[in-house]
């Protein structure tokens, strides 16, 4: 049991990072987790060879099975359904590659593929594992597996942001546009917004939001123009990236996360469901 024990804390952010990023939920993913355990606790690890390996198959597939019925949820939700937001630790920023995997923008692409593909994609881009460890934690072939992953890849280039955002560049980017709803410049706003720029609000129907994606540089502005007055606004690394933390009354109420495209803001994430927040109150550790 010992044994067990550490190996599964030493694997725990990783399993966490893995079940995220199928998921988009944390809660969902803290759900995985346990289940995870419970299996894990009942394995004779004499024969296992790799126990990294073995974990994450435990986990891809309990991640699986939770995303079918997550998915079903989500086609219930009341507007627009936008993933859990992490606040992260600032050294997850500067790992490139798993900030761009929990980002708002990648989690929304990874939605976009069914769930074998969105496994298939993760364990083989994001963490890397060969493909025969991929092939037991899906239960398909080694060339079925190349083949789905060649498929999803080309699914999420074709809408991934065209180009990774560094650290600088994202709190820069955050900074300005937190400068322009405190002051209610509404012209530097525009000028930092894309003409064909998306916000999503995320209510849930438990807080008022728009319940259709809201479209186009002067519909998103007079939408935003109203925070500054009302809401005192700060920032966070959130899922890798730079956000904006609205707080009204000294309380959460909605997190922003944003993305930016050859230098204008091309998406905004507007997480304002408060049974989504609680995760950006306190660090989440995700690892590779």
């Amino acid at each position: 049991m010992q044994s067990a024990t550490e190996t599964f804390v030493a694997h725990r952010n990783l399993l966490f990072t893995v079940a995220y990023e199928m998921l988009g939920s944390a809660a969902d993913a803290e759900d995985v987790l346990q289940e995870t355990w419970l299996r894990w606790v009942d394995v004779d690890l004499g024969s296992v060879r790799d126990r990294r390996a073995y974990l994450v198959r435990i986990a891809t597939r309990q991640a699986l099975t939770r995303l079918r019925t997550l998915r079903r949820r989500k086609e219930a939700y009341v507007g627009p359904w936008l993933p859990e937001p992490l606040l992260t630790v600032p050294d997850v920023a500067e790992d490139v590659e798993l900030a761009d995997s929990v980002s708002m923008a990648m989690l929304l692409v990874l939605e976009t593929l069914a769930p074998v593909e969105r496994a298939v994609f993760v364990l083989r881009d994001v963490f890397a594992l060969e493909y025969g460890e991929i092939a037991d934690a899906v239960e398909k072939s080694p060339a079925a597996v190349r083949q789905i992953a060649h498929r999803a890849r080309a699914h999420v280039a074709a809408r991934r942001p065209r180009k990774t955002v560094s650290p600088a560049q994202s709190r820069d980017a955050v900074a300005a546009f937190r400068r322009a709803l405190e002051t209610g410049d509404l012209q530097r706003l525009l000028d930092m917004i894309a003409p064909d720029v998306v916000l999503l609000t995320d209510g849930g129907g438990v807080v008022r939001a728009a319940v259709e994606p809201v479209v186009g540089a002067a519909a998103v502005a007079g939408v935003l123009g109203r925070i500054g007055a009302a809401m005192s606004l700060g920032t966070a690394p959130v899922n890798g990236h730079t956000a904006l933390l609205v707080r009204r009354d000294g309380v959460l109420d909605t997190v922003i996360a944003v993305r930016v495209d050859d230098g204008l803001i091309t998406g905004l994430y507007a997480v304002r469901n408060p049974e989504k927040l609680s995760r950006v109150e306190r660090e989440t550790a995700v690892r590779r």
